[in-house]
């Protein structure tokens, strides 16, 4: 299946050309195809925070190279260059509270320039650690399609329907996406037959990301309001509820996009089994549980327009970005190290501690 993935690829939203950062940005998808240059680290920290690159392994991926451009900035500078990065990596790091992959590949750049030899050069040395975690997460893409086919095939393997949420795909990552990677494998298995999309308000990444990623590839898509979720669930046959993560705690709670947490209660309630596909590096041993995400809000006229045309009343909004979905609504957690039914934190510590899948 891993070679006819790879002739599938059509969709790349990050591109690293030259020592700068091209963005495909997301906010005008689907009407419109527009490259981001981004030429130093706070304007990746912006489209970060803008929203022109979204998604938590492509935020990550994202981060990394903006790391690279400010290393070269700094020595440029002249000045303490290392002590001087460190405003650069709280920059990025604050850019976006919720995704756990932000703050691992930070750490990950952090804990490669410490460990940075004296005749070695900074740049050079960052810049080849950012295309490795580009690199290493298309390869877990790869992998956690694998094994989210054959967990489905396992449980039913004929053509079925599957409902998503949000967008976890090729322009949420760096390369074919974590929940619509195994949509996107199960399908040329023969085992889906369409896919529902839920619209995801506010920012209509459902509708605009999710719909547009299925139709270039030619896969049968629905798309359906948010609130139409449970109807669907109970009335169109839907044997999976399939989504990505932002942060799974070390319990097997995971914050995902606002939603997804009514989704699960609700494929609960129909028998709808439900998967988390999400690379190792989302999963934060260090927060305990669920209550300890920290839960991003943004502003309030994200809800009170559609665009640039107003639609709402003059009236105070609560806007959280995520929500919380607890363990024991979750069938299935699907990574790269392998897979993880019925979460908890046992079974986290244990994946947690491989080396490689096995």
């Amino acid at each position: 299946m891993r070679d006819r993935l790879l002739a599938t690829e059509k969709v790349k939203a990050i591109d690293w050309r030259d020592g700068t950062l091209f963005l495909l940005d997301q906010r005008v998808l689907p009407f419109e195809q527009t490259w981001i240059a981004c030429t130093d680290v706070s304007g990746v920290a912006e489209a970060i925070r803008s929203m022109q690159v979204r998604g938590a392994s492509a935020i990550g991926i994202a981060a990394a190279y903006g790391m690279v451009l400010a290393v070269r900035a700094r020595i440029a500078e002249g000045s303490d260059w290392y002590a001087a990065l460190e405003e650069d990596f709280a920059l990025l790091a604050d850019a976006r509270p919720t995704a756990a992959h932000l703050f691992w590949a930070l750490n990950r750049m952090h804990d490669r320039l410490d460990r940075l030899k004296d005749n070695a050069d900074p740049v050079a040395t960052l810049e080849a650690e950012a295309v490795a975690i580009h690199e290493s997460d298309r390869e877990a893409n790869l992998t956690m399609a694998q094994l989210g086919v054959d967990v489905i095939r396992r449980h039913q393997g004929n053509a079925q329907a599957i409902l998503t949420h949000c967008n976890a795909g090729a322009l949420a990552t760096g390369g074919f996406g974590t929940a619509l990677g195994v949509i996107r494998g199960a399908f040329l298995e023969g085992m889906v037959e369409r896919v529902y999309v839920n619209e995801t308000r506010p920012w209509l990444q459902g509708s605009r990301l999710t719909a547009w990623e299925l139709l270039n590839e030619e896969i049968p898509v629905i798309l359906n309001a948010d609130s139409a979720a449970a109807h669907i669930l109970k009335a169109k046959g839907i044997t999976w509820v399939i989504v990505g993560a932002d942060r799974i705690a070390a319990n097997g709670d995971v914050a995902s996009k606002i939603g997804t947490y009514q989704l699960a209660v609700n494929a609960m309630h129909h028998g709808v089994r439900f998967m988390v596909v999400a690379p190792s590096s989302t999963i934060d041993m260090h927060t305990a549980s669920g209550e300890d995400i920290p839960l991003e809000e943004r502003d309030g006229d994200e809800l009170l327009a559609v665009g640039s045309v107003r639609v709402g009343a003059d009236v105070e909004v609560f806007n959280p970005v995520f929500d919380v979905t607890p363990a024991d609504l979750i069938d299935v957690i699907v990574t790269e190290k392998g897979i993880v039914e019925r979460p908890d934190t046992a079974k986290l510590a244990q994946l947690m501690c491989r080396k490689r899948l096995h």
